[in-house]
């Protein structure tokens, strides 16, 4: 990663050879926390809040970010009209980092529940600007029920879901109506980020056949619901790259 180090020292000396950020070319420090927020968040926005010019410095240098992601086996997609930048992994590539994360079942079904909403607003012709889906926790209630057939997660535990998946830009969650017990919900367009298409049908499959009197309760575990810090669904069949129109492979 030689290059890749060079063109560190470059970018925070200012004399990086592709250009320059608008305004104050950022330090040393806001460079390595733009890497870090990229790891640990994989969707972020130009509205994404408390991560400082993360999302001005990827767009600003995006062949830096590329070469140093792509090097760990990582893709950089930007998408300028979404404002998002994100990071996924080929669905070719092996994996060896070893970071892993499972979900519980009751996380994997409300992922595919968010993915589903965000994909029939697409063909509605429902989505407002951004790629934004504005629904409620309701509507993912009635959506998750009809998929899955079970009963959903109880409130308390929907809002930890959801809040676990707000830091990975996949939604952003709004204020909660205290008297109908509803939560407003804006599903981002990074859920096609998380959720390639294969991993919709593999999920789609997973909840059909899913055991009798399996409990969508915290604390089960879905069987192959694996995710790794890129969210690549593991198991035989490689996930297919989503992409929405305007989105950019830098």
């Amino acid at each position: 990663m030689q290059r890749e180090i060079d063109e560190f020292r470059d970018i925070v000396d200012g004399e990086w050879a592709g250009g320059h950020m608008a305004g104050r070319r950022p330090t040393g420090e806001e460079l390595t926390r733009a890497l870090q927020v990229l790891i640990t968040r994989q969707c972020v926005y130009s509205h994404t809040p408390g991560i400082g010019r993360t999302y001005d410095m990827v767009r600003a240098y995006p062949t830096f970010f590329e070469r140093y992601f792509g090097s760990l086996g990582y893709r950089l997609v930007v998408s300028p009209r979404d404002q998002m930048v994100a990071l996924t992994v080929p669905a070719d590539e092996a994996r060896y980092d070893g970071v892993f994360e499972r979900l519980r079942k009751d996380e994997t079904l409300v992922l595919l529940a968010l993915r589903l909403l965000w994909e029939e607003a697409l063909r509605a012709h429902e989505v407002g600007d951004g790629g934004v889906v504005e629904t409620n926790t309701d509507d993912l209630v009635d959506r998750l029920v009809a998929v899955t057939q079970t009963p959903p997660p109880e409130e308390t535990r929907l809002l930890d879901i959801l809040r676990m998946f707000a830091r990975h830009g996949a939604l952003r969650l709004g204020e909660r109506d205290r008297t109908r017990r509803v939560s407003t919900l804006a599903i981002l367009p990074g859920i096609a980020i998380l959720v390639p298409d294969s991993y919709v049908r593999d999920l789609l499959l997973w909840a059909v056949e899913a055991p009798p009197g399996t409990s969508s309760a915290a604390g089960d575990e879905g069987a192959e619901a694996v995710i790794d810090d890129a969210n690549e669904p593991a198991g035989d069949e490689p996930a297919n790259e989503t992409k929405t129109e305007g989105e950019d492979d830098v």
